[in-house]
């Protein structure tokens, strides 16, 4: 037993002793791990090396051919057909433009393999830091053969591609080829490729050896970004390119630092030829593809990979706008003559409303010389008024669900809180309370600021932004409610008001589709998606609203006739300075989207004419709708039309008495429409008990009625004799008329209708009828001694003539103690007989739109014999004067109505409306 048990733990100590340490067997994991990982990357990097295509040398030489299809997919550009390009040797490039492209590209490549080890440490880290591709490590060797040979893809596949390629072409050329092959090779803009064309066209010198200093400079840091350093058109931001290149040269040593600085004391347009490129067709379209390009594919360069690039351009559309900004004779447009050196300028942007896609871009007037300056796309502007439906009307339809009917009052000037400004109006005068509609129709300003307030600048910023619109560090505030402050540009904006077309739906406006490398077979598609951004009911009734103010308001000049389009005018100020600097348009169909911009470089130069993107727009949706059928706009279920009475606040509905031309057709958020009924021309409750009957006394009708009512009311009494014509008495405000001087044997119909004394309607008339009865003997014998003294001249005149106002109409009366007669009754002013009337009572209502308030009226009564003899005999006239009272003095108000004038409005603190 003891013999084993002493076994048994001699095995257990045999067995503790045979095992490793624990951190021997960690380091041997992490050992086999690194093996294992160091194998997997080092197969994985000979598979990279495998597949690198071949060297070719006849791609050394020239970039590759990118080639661009319009959206019929018909090509239209070839990038290398037409290129200027003039080879040099290495032994013509002058020791100042070695040193300079060296210092900024390449400062160890004659020490190097083809693989710059100190660069490309540097470059791990950046990476490491912030993400890859974030920083290069590329030798002008490796920038050689990406250019030639590789897809511009950041990829780690293609760069170890690079560097295997880079080291065997090291080993292939000397370094003297390498760096001639890149500089004949590289775009330096303007359709220049390589480094003796760029001196040429820049500077005017073949002879390189000719080139300064600061040339040599230029020509090191154009490769970078050639577009940007433009030094035609962006001379300040080519000098800090430069400064940065002459900087490099000083640390390597090449130049000292006071040859450095007398360099750059230089004046880069002072270098430059006057004999500058002409403009390339289609090239502010082409301007907007690189740039999609080089934002949305990696690397990519569409002057030298290569490519096949799929547009959204339509030719037709794109050579006409090219044509209405051109200085042809065949140009319909009539732009104003030069300024002195300023010349008008013009941007315009042509989308697609359904999908987004750019048709056309007119980039400036007389095409973009030098790759110059594009103000449909690159310019920062105030849009004025176009901004009212993106940042008051159309978030205030879309979070406070406002008809366009909704009720502003047009009463300032109105004051900006903080500051001691103001917002005015355009005319000197403001309309009282207005629909929405009518506000944005012409383009009232004060209406605009108080819905920007109500709704919010929060509120306002975000539905602009959700529609494309840029704020930048810009801090919202309520002049912006007018396009005070906010810049924009034709592309921008166009895509805005593009969403409003198309029931809510916004995506960024783009000019590419897709972009094809042949070699690889890789398609990229750069078609943005979209998204809705607001309610359809949002975009219907704002785009309705844009319909009335391109048919009755301040659009009305750019409106197509039989089109269904809608749009927006804008100008703008500056303080200080008379005129409008900036004069805007943008308006769409269901096919088209077009905005405009017209102004001048300098900022403070304003505009002598502010319609002419009126007729640019005009002219090119004409042209673009020939024969292309244009539905109009689709109004969604999410909206009703509704009646609503004018004036009413809030929106009624008008009643069965409501007169037609106080009634208009609006549009509510469906759930959102009146329910209440207007009782503003409610017609009053008729007179009751109506009677009449002849008293033989007085030989008079006696006339009595009834009315039980609350509200202030009187009554016109009218009459006519045998069916005549039925002519006003009197008006009373007693239930009970006595109608005198009648004439026997006829019949009397008699008419009673109540009037509000509020102006708020009044009744249907209540008739009676009566007879008087034939005259008697005795009546005869009275009738013969009247006509005797008829005879003798005996018809009186009419005493207690009066006259008084009653309302807007005058209430006149008289008596009369006579022979039966008639009474003319004449109103006249200043001389002139104004209107005259016969009536056979003693009173009269003169009513008609000759009474007018503060004017001074004379009547006149004559009473005129009817019987016998007496018939046609005239008295003695008699008159009295009345003076009728002004608008105010009798109470009446009314509200605001809607009109206004075609202008659009300004504001004192410099920006908005000023037409």
């Amino acid at each position: 037993m003891a013999t084993n048990g002493q076994s048994r733990m001699a095995r257990r100590k045999q067995k503790k002793a045979s095992k490793k340490p624990m951190w021997k067997k960690i380091l041997l994991i992490i050992g086999i791990t690194i093996l294992a990982i160091g194998v997997g990357v080092g197969a994985l990097f000979t598979y990279y090396i495998a597949t690198a295509p071949e060297i070719d040398a006849s791609k050394l030489d020239s970039p590759y051919s990118s080639k661009i299809y319009d959206k019929d997919g018909e090509l239209f550009a070839d990038l290398a057909a037409g290129e200027q390009r003039t080879k040099v040797n290495y032994e013509e490039l002058p020791e100042v433009l070695v040193d300079a492209v060296l210092s900024t590209e390449d400062a160890r490549f004659f020490d190097h393999p083809g693989i710059d080890i100190w660069r490309v440490g540097g470059a791990v880290v950046a990476n490491i830091k912030n993400g890859f591709g974030s920083e290069g490590g590329s030798t002008i060797t490796q920038q050689l053969v990406e250019q030639s040979l590789l897809s511009p893809e950041k990829k780690i596949s293609i760069k170890v591609q690079e560097m295997w390629l880079a080291l065997k072409l090291e080993r292939q050329y000397d370094k003297e080829e390498i760096l001639e092959m890149y500089l004949n090779k590289i775009y330096y803009g303007n359709n220049a490729y390589g480094v003796g064309k760029a001196s040429e066209l820049y500077f005017g010198k073949t002879d390189l050896s000719e080139l300064t200093l600061p040339e040599a400079a230029i020509l090191a840091g154009l490769p970078q970004r050639p577009s940007a350093y433009n030094p035609f058109e962006n001379p300040d931001l080519m000098r800090d390119r430069m400064n940065t290149v002459l900087r490099r040269m000083v640390d390597n040593e090449t130049i000292t630092e006071s040859e450095a600085e007398e360099a750059r004391e230089v004046e880069i347009p002072s270098l430059l030829t006057d004999d500058t490129p002409d403009p390339t067709p289609y090239q502010a379209f082409l301007q907007q593809v690189q740039k999609e390009v080089e934002e949305k594919v990696d690397g990519a360069d569409i002057f030298t990979d290569g490519l096949d690039i799929h547009t959204t351009i339509d030719k037709g559309a794109q050579e006409h706008v090219e044509l209405l900004l051109s200085d042809s004779e065949d140009n319909p447009i009539n732009y104003p003559a030069d300024d002195g050196d300023e010349k008008m300028q013009a941007g315009m942007t042509v989308l697609d409303t359904e999908t987004g896609a750019i048709r056309a871009i007119g980039g400036a007037r007389g095409g973009l010389e030098n790759d110059g300056l594009n103000y449909a796309t690159d310019i920062r502007r105030q849009p004025g008024s176009t901004f009212k439906p993106i940042i008051d009307y159309g978030p205030a339809i879309e979070h406070n669900q406002w008809s366009t009917y909704h009720q502003l009052n047009d009463d300032g000037p109105y004051d900006i809180a903080g500051i001691d400004d103001q917002i005015n109006t355009w005319a000197g005068q403001y309309y009282g309370w207005v629909s929405m509609r009518y506000a944005l129709q012409q383009s009232l300003n004060v209406p605009a600021a108080k819905t920007y307030e109500e709704i919010g600048g929060s509120t306002a910023k975000q539905f602009a932004e959700d529609l494309g619109i840029s704020f930048g560090d810009h801090d919202i505030g309520l002049t912006d409610s007018i396009g005070g402050n906010i810049g924009t540009n034709p592309l921008e904006l166009a895509g805005a008001y593009r969403a409003f077309g198309n029931g809510g739906i916004y995506n960024e406006p783009y000019a590419v589709t897709k972009v094809e490398f042949p070699d690889s077979g890789k398609t990229v598609d750069l078609t943005p998606e979209p998204e809705a951004v607001m309610s359809e009911s949002t975009a219907y009734m704002i785009t309705d609203m844009l319909q009335t103010a391109i048919s009755e308001g301040t659009g009305a000049q750019a409106n197509v006739s039989g089109l269904p389009d809608a749009g927006k005018t804008g100008t703008t100020t500056r303080e200080n300075v008379e005129g409008s600097p900036d004069s805007w348009f943008s308006g769409y169909t269901t096919n088209y989207t077009i905005s405009i911009w017209t102004g001048y470089n300098d900022n403070d130069v304003t505009l002598p004419d502010t319609k002419i993107p009126h007729a640019l727009y005009k002219n090119t949706m004409t042209e673009l709708s020939k024969d292309v059928d244009t539905p109009d706009f689709t109004k969604p279920d999410s909206v009703v039309e509704v009646a609503v009475e004018k004036g009413s606040r809030p929106a009624k509905r008008p009643s069965d008495y409501t007169p037609s031309s106080e009634t208009v057709t609006e549009l509510f958020v469906k759930g959102t429409e009146p329910t209440e009924t207007s009782e503003q021309f409610d017609q009053l409750d008729p007179v009751e008990g109506l009677e009449a009957a002849f008293d033989e006394e007085s030989g008079a009708i006696q006339v009595e009625w009834e009315y039980d009512t609350e509200q202030d009311v009187s009554f016109d009494v009218s009459a006519s004799i045998d069916d005549g014509q039925m002519q006003g008495l009197s008006s009373t405000d007693d239930m009970s008329m006595e109608i005198s001087n009648v004439e026997p044997g006829t019949t009397y119909d008699i008419q009673v209708v109540a009037v509000s004394e509020d102006d708020e309607g009044s009744s249907e008339p209540a008739n009676t009828t009566v007879q008087v009865p034939e005259e008697n003997e005795d009546e005869d014998e009275d009738e013969e001694e009247n006509e005797e003294e008829t005879e003798e001249g005996n018809i009186p005149s009419v005493g207690e003539l009066s006259a008084s106002p009653s309302g807007s109409n005058i209430d006149v009366s008289w008596q009369y103690n006579g022979p039966p007669a008639q009474f003319e009754v004449v109103v006249s002013q200043n001389g002139s007989q104004l209107q005259t009337e016969t009536v056979g009572s003693e009173g009269i209502v003169i009513e008609g739109e000759g009474v007018q308030p503060g004017q001074t009226y004379t009547i006149t009564v004559v009473p005129v014999g009817q019987n016998g003899a007496n018939e046609g005999a005239r008295g003695e006239e008699s008159s009295t004067g009345i003076t009728m009272p002004e608008a105010n003095e009798s109470g009446g108000s009314g509200d605001g109505d809607d009109d206004g004038d075609d202008d659009e409005a300004e504001n004192d603190n410099g920006e908005g409306e000023d037409e």
